[in-house]
Order: C-alpha cells, then sequence, then structure tokens
C-alpha cells in the first residue's frame, strides 16, 4: 500500500528568490515540500545569483510583498510563517502590514539574512534598526549565524560561552526564542545553542567539510518553520531540522563551481526526527 503524503502543516514564505535553486524561496519550498508541510510565498526581491554569489538584485514593490501575504492569509491561511531576505526598510514594513493578517499565536520564525557569505553587510543601518525594534520582537524563534549575531549585538562572539551569553542577550530583543547558529566558530564540532523560555538547549555534531553548502541557513529555518506547522515543540523541532539538513549536507549533488547547493530532495517522515 502507498504511505499517505498528503501535505500536513501550512507555511508562508516571505524571501528572496535564488535563480540557481539552491537558496531563498526555491530552496523553502523544496524543504517544507519534503518535510510534508505545503508552502505557500510572498517574494520580496529577485536575484540573479549562482553558486559564486549574488550578481544582481531587483527589488519587488513593497504593497506587492503586503498583497502576496494577505492573499495567502485571507484565503489559505497559515501554521507558521519564516521569513528571509528582507533587504530594504519598506519591505520590513510591508512584511509588518501583512504579519497583521496572520492568525493569533501563528509561529513566526525570522531568519535574520545581514551578512553575505563574504562578509559583507546586506542591510543598511536604518534597515538593521527597524528589524531589531518591530520584527524581532514579534518572532517565536530568530535563527542567526554568528556574523548576523554579531551586527545585531555589535560585539565579538569568539566561542560556545560567548554563544550563550549572546544568545541571551539577543532573546532580550523581544522574541520568544533564538536558535543560534555556530558554524563560522574553528573545530571539528558544530555547536548550536537554543535559548528559550525554559532556558538554554545545546545541540551539536561533527563538522562537515564540503563546499556544497548553498542556502543552508534558509533551509534550516524553513525545515523549523515545517515543524512547528506540524505541531512540534521547539526543541523537537529544531532538532528535526537540523537532521534534515546534515543529511542534505552529506549527500549533496555537487553542482557548480563555487558554494554548491544541499539535495532537497531527502525526504524523512513529517513527525520524524
Amino acid at each position: 500500500m502507498t504511505a499517505d503524503r498528503r501535505l500536513h502543516g501550512r507555511v508562508l514564505i516571505v524571501a528572496g528568490s535564488d535563480s540557481s535553486g539552491g537558496a531563498g524561496i526555491q530552496a523553502d519550498l523544496k524543504t517544507v515540500t519534503a518535510l510534508g508541510a505545503y508552502g505557500m510565498t510572498a517574494i520580496t526581491a529577485l536575484t540573479v545569483q549562482d553558486t559564486r554569489g549574488v550578481h544582481r538584485i531587483v527589488g519587488v514593490s513593497p504593497p506587492v510583498v503586503t498583497d502576496q501575504m494577505t492573499a495567502c492569509l485571507d484565503d489559505i491561511g497559515a501554521d507558521a510563517i519564516k521569513t528571509g531576505m528582507l533587504h530594504s526598510t519598506a519591505v520590513v514594513k510591508a512584511v509588518l502590514a501583512g504579519l497583521d493578517h496572520a492568525p493569533k499565536g501563528c509561529p513566526l520564525v525570522v531568519d535574520p539574512v545581514m551578512v553575505a557569505k563574504g562578509g559583507a553587510s546586506l542591510l543598511k543601518a536604518d534597515t538593521v534598526a527597524i528589524l531589531k525594534t518591530r520584527l524581532i520582537p514579534r518572532a517565536s524563534v530568530i535563527t542567526p549565524n554568528l556574523p548576523e549575531a554579531e551586527a545585531l549585538l555589535g560585539r565579538p562572539i569568539g566561542d560556545l560561552g560567548a554563544m550563550e551569553g549572546a544568545a541571551l542577550a539577543l532573546r532580550a530583543l523581544g522574541c520568544a526564542a533564538v536558535l543560534l547558529k555556530g558554524g563560522h566558530l574553528p573545530g571539528d564540532q558544530v555547536w548550536d545553542v537554543l535559548a528559550g523560555p525554559d532556558g538554554l538547549h545545546h545541540f551539536d555534531d561533527p563538522r562537515i567539510v564540503t563546499r556544497h553548502s548553498h542556502g543552508t541557513g534558509c533551509t534550516l529555518a524553513s525545515a523549523l518553520a515545517a515543524g512547528l506547522a506540524q505541531g512540534l515543540d521547539l526543541v523537537a523541532a529544531v532538532t528535526r531540522a537540523r537532521a534534515y539538513v546534515r543529511r542534505a549536507l552529506l549527500t549533496a549533488p555537487g553542482f557548480g563551481h563555487g558554494h554548491g547547493p544541499l539535495n532537497h530532495a531527502h525526504t524523512v517522515a513529517p513527525f520524524e526526527g
């Protein structure tokens, strides 16, 4: 008998498009589908992008961003919302307007895409400010990597102890929880720190040495949103999301001449880690 693969959990993804398919909206949709959820999109920007970098960004009109969100929320509804690339203050304001149409208590996963792989800042100071003061406080969980956390806090984060303090400081911005990703720290073990209402949780795995890591942040945040949409608690959703990303890294197809994409096509049972 064929297994029942009906989709469970509606995820609205608000992010930019990646023409290479490795990150952004394309990675998000592949991820939530592989995990058994249903993905909808509000596209914030079109990018000319490949595994070697982002070559051009064309922003979507902010009112159209809001309209995409409200069209999905007013018709299909959502069990979780995930935001990714929000490249301007006007777009952040548009997203805030769209969130007013979300169901009460709908989990919001904010991936604060602020720093390019090469280390360059992607956001102007005024956009970082509104992200900190108006969007992050509405989040159920934010998922910064270390450069993004350093940009939000204005201080370096050099070890696991500093990660713990940074995760707590980020949570003090008003969000319910913080998943601080530690992949930028040196060492054979990769640590992530989750700061939530019940304190700190630590996750670690052996480092996977590969150049095929394009879109890991987008993928993790979308996998987390899918889990929350399906009713998993936060720790279970993080655990499954990390396992999904890890398998996607280990089975990456090897495409491209730069930072290649993950294998989003592998599947796990929708409610299992």
